[in-house]
């Protein structure tokens, strides 16, 4: 071994899970949360619900540079568009499908029947044509099909994402929102769209009293394949998150990305940029749950205890 290697300190996993078990008892003992029996699917309090809605304001004053699209989509996607997202590729295992009975009343009669004796009823299922919307972004891409005006478009999107990875770490929810800033358009722009958007977040979030730095990252690849992917998204830098530490400094805890998607949805889409090239796109992405509750763990879980300055920001 160079004498020069540096050897990286264990992490200790088990510590960590139960800082982030006692942060999740610390949150349902002051009823900012409220558990529901599942690991990351929980109720907000009235208070949790007033920061995150502090927070949104903040983000659309602070990040909205120029004009955007406003618009709201709900926590289902057509299964055709999420089939051309390729999500099912990259993150099976993250992915929520669903179903709902299609039968005739002789296999109703066995659905009830096997609900009541604790059998498997939802084997009785089909799939419906919807899924569980994973990215805030997905259903975007549809509405971009065809030529793009010149300057490309922009849009600014809010809402419920699900990813099946229950944990006791209360920052890792099962359904948790986003608040998406997305170009679709020329290459050199979306790149413009990712790196203006990552600088004023750190601002953003820094300025909020959060310890935060943007490092290179990469997205959870499911198997083999996934291991090259995610190395290639890093050397390309692809993908930066702006992370801090809630209950790890080891691993800190990512709040907000900031990706370079290329042309990943304008092909399948069939988007173009007004020159007739592919379409690429890009997004900023804030994990509004992730800030509240880094908010909460840095600041304490009385907002009224927090500084002026940070009260001030969100008019709290």
């Amino acid at each position: 071994m160079d004498a020069d290697t540096q050897v990286a300190e264990p992490v200790n996993v088990a510590a960590d899970a139960e800082s982030y078990a006692e942060f999740r008892s610390e949150l349902f003992r002051a009823g900012l949360l409220i558990d529901t029996g599942v690991d990351g699917l929980y109720a907000k309090s009235s208070v949790y619900e007033g920061i995150v809605a502090a927070l949104d304001l903040l983000i659309t004053s602070t990040m909205v540079d120029r004009p955007a699209e406003v618009l709201s989509f709900p926590p289902v996607l057509a299964r055709w568009v999420f089939d051309k997202t390729d999500y099912l590729k990259s993150f099976p295992d993250l992915m929520g499908s669903v179903h709902t009975f299609r039968g005739t009343d002789r296999q109703h009669a066995e659905l009830i029947s096997l609900a009541e004796s604790g059998g498997d009823w939802p084997g009785c299922l089909v799939p419906a044509e919807v899924v569980l919307c994973s990215a805030t972004c997905h259903p975007l891409y549809p509405l971009c099909s065809g030529t793009l005006p010149e300057g490309g478009r922009r849009f600014e999107v809010n809402g419920y994402c699900f990813r099946c990875e229950p944990s006791v770490d209360p920052t890792r929810m099962q359904a948790f929102r986003m608040h998406e800033y997305v170009y679709v358009g020329e290459p050199e722009v979306a790149q413009t769209h990712r790196d203006g958007g990552l600088e004023r977040g750190l601002e953003l979030l820094g300025k909020l009293g959060l310890d935060v730095e943007a490092i290179p990252a990469n997205d959870p690849f499911f198997g083999r394949l996934g291991t090259m992917l995610a190395a290639n998204q890093i050397d390309e830098a692809l993908k930066m998150e702006i992370v801090t530490p809630v209950c790890s400094t080891e691993r800190p805890t990512a709040i907000m990305s900031a990706n370079c998607h290329r042309d990943h949805f304008g092909v399948p889409f069939g988007i173009t940029d007004a020159s007739g090239g592919t379409a690429h796109s890009a997004c900023v992405a804030f994990g509004v749950e992730r800030v509240t509750l880094a908010l909460l763990k840095t600041h304490g879980l009385d907002p009224a205890d927090w500084s002026r300055g940070v009260r001030d920001m969100l008019r709290a």
